[in-house]
C-alpha cells in the first residue's frame, strides 16, 4: 500500500487565507509574540463571549497556567478524569499537587460526577472536567458540586470548540478554560492553545506567568511603544503563542463553523451507516448540547464478536483506514499504578470501555469518498466477525 492510498485518521484543513496572513507575517518582520496574537485573542472572545482571552503555544501550557493562577500548591489534590490525555493529570503534578483519578460515565465516557464528589478531601483545591470528543460534560452539576466544596473549575476543552451547553459556549461555564489548537483540531495552529476566564485577578496571573514572570505586555519592549526596561514579578514559564501561529488561527477561528458544520455532517453520516450493525455502540448528541465531533469514537460490542479491539483495529490498516484510540485510561498506566497505587478496578467503567475503542478518522477535510470508505471497511470487519453469521 502506498502512501496515497492510506487514509490518515486526521488532517488539518489549511486554506489559502491562512498561507497568505503567514507569508504577510514573515515578510513583516514581527514573527514572534505581538499584533496578529492579540488580535487572535480578541477574535477568540468575540466568538465565545470569553471576557479574557490569553494565546499560549499548547493546552497543556493552558492547564498549567490556570492551575497555578488558582493556587494549586504542593500536596493540593486535583479531581481529574482517567479518560483523558497525558497534559490533563501531568500539569497537576508540575506543581507538586496529586491528581485523583475519577472515573467516567458509561453513556459518553464524561466525568461521573457523583464519584468526583465522593473524591473530595480537605485537600482538594480543584476539579479539571474534559469534554470528552466533543460531548460536554455536565457543567451544572460540577459547578454545584464545586461550589459545595469551594473548589476552582479548570475546563479542559481540548476536544471541544465550538461545544456548547444548554445554550452557552463551552469558554464560558467555568472558572478557567483550556482550549487545544493541536494538528487534529477543528481549529489548529499546528500547536497551540487559548485560556479563557472572566477573572481579572487570574487573567493578570495567567498573562504574566506565560512570559516568565515579566509585567504585563512584556513583549512590547521590542517594539517603537515599549521600554527596555522590565521587572520580573514570578518565576514564570515561557509559554506565549507566536504570531506566526496565530496568522493561521485567525482564519482558522473565522471558518470554524464552517469545519464543524462539515464535521457533524460526516458524524450525521456514520451514524446513519453503522445503525445497522448491533455489533456496535455509536456516540450520540445529548439534548439542549452542541457536540464539537472533534472525535467519533466508536465502542465494538465484544460479545457480539468474534473479534477483539486490537484484531479490528488491525483489519482496519490492512483496509488503509488510520484509526486511534481515545484513550488508555490514566489510571491503566504504569506512571499512576506505580506512583499512587492505581488498579483497573479503580475505575472501572472506564478500564472496562477501553477495550472496546475506537476512534475513526473524522476532519472537515475529509471527502464523501473517504468517508464512504471508512464505512465499507468498517462493516466489512462486522460482518465477518459476527458471532452468528445467520
Amino acid at each position: 500500500m502506498t502512501a496515497a492510498e492510506f487514509l490518515p485518521f486526521a488532517l488539518p484543513d489549511i486554506g489559502e487565507a491562512e498561507i497568505a496572513e503567514v507569508v504577510e507575517t514573515l515578510r513583516s518582520g514581527w514573527i514572534t509574540t505581538g499584533a496578529r496574537t492579540r488580535q487572535f485573542e480578541a477574535e477568540f472572545a468575540a466568538y465565545t463571549g470569553a471576557k479574557h482571552t490569553l494565546a499560549v503555544n499548547s493546552c497543556t501550557a493552558a492547564l498549567h497556567l490556570a492551575l497555578e493562577a488558582v493556587g494549586v500548591k504542593r500536596d493540593d489534590e486535583v479531581l481529574v478524569p482517567t479518560v483523558t490525555f497525558a497534559a490533563t493529570a501531568e500539569v497537576v503534578r508540575y506543581l507538586d499537587a496529586k491528581p485523583v483519578l475519577v472515573d467516567c460515565r458509561a453513556d459518553d465516557l464524561t466525568l461521573d460526577v457523583e464519584r468526583a464528589a465522593a473524591a473530595v478531601t480537605p485537600r482538594t483545591k480543584a476539579i479539571i472536567p474534559v469534554h470528552y470528543s466533543g460531548t460536554p460534560c455536565d457543567m451544572d452539576a460540577i459547578m454545584a458540586l464545586a461550589k459545595r466544596h469551594g473548589l476552582a473549575v479548570v475546563e479542559d476543552a481540548a476536544h471541544a470548540l465550538p461545544t456548547e451547553y444548554k445554550g452557552r459556549k463551552v469558554g464560558t461555564i467555568g472558572d478557567i478554560t483550556c482550549f487545544s489548537f493541536y494538528a487534529t483540531k477543528t481549529v489548529t495552529t499546528g500547536e497551540g492553545g487559548m485560556v479563557t476566564t472572566a477573572n481579572d485577578a487570574w487573567a493578570d496571573r495567567m498573562r504574566v506567568m506565560c512570559l516568565h514572570g515579566i509585567s504585563k505586555d512584556a513583549w512590547k519592549r521590542y517594539t517603537a511603544s515599549g521600554s527596555w526596561y522590565y521587572e520580573i514579578q514570578a518565576p514564570g514559564y515561557k509559554y506565549n503563542l507566536t504570531d506566526i501561529a496565530s496568522a493561521i488561527g485567525i482564519h482558522q477561528l473565522r471558518r470554524c463553523e464552517e469545519m464543524w458544520r462539515r464535521r457533524r455532517e460526516l458524524a450525521m453520516y456514520y451514524r446513519e451507516a453503522f445503525g445497522q450493525f448491533e455489533e456496535l455502540e455509536l456516540p450520540a448528541e445529548r439534548p439542549g448540547t452542541r457536540h464539537a465531533w472533534h472525535l467519533f469514537p466508536i465502542r465494538l460490542r465484544l460479545e457480539k464478536l468474534t473479534l477483539n479491539r486490537a484484531a479490528f483495529m488491525d483489519g482496519l490498516r490492512e483496509a488503509g483506514i488510520g484509526a486511534s484510540v481515545h484513550f488508555i485510561p490514566l489510571h491503566l498506566h504504569p506512571y499512576y499504578r506505580d506512583t499512587y497505587g492505581c488498579k483497573p478496578q479503580d475505575c472501572p467503567v472506564a478500564a472496562r470501555e477501553y477495550e472496546r475503542l475506537v476512534s475513526l478518522p473524522l476532519y472537515s477535510k475529509m471527502t464523501d469518498a473517504e468517508a464512504r470508505r471508512v464505512v465499507a471497511a468498517v462493516s466489512r470487519l462486522l460482518v465477518r466477525g459476527r458471532l452468528n453469521r445467520g
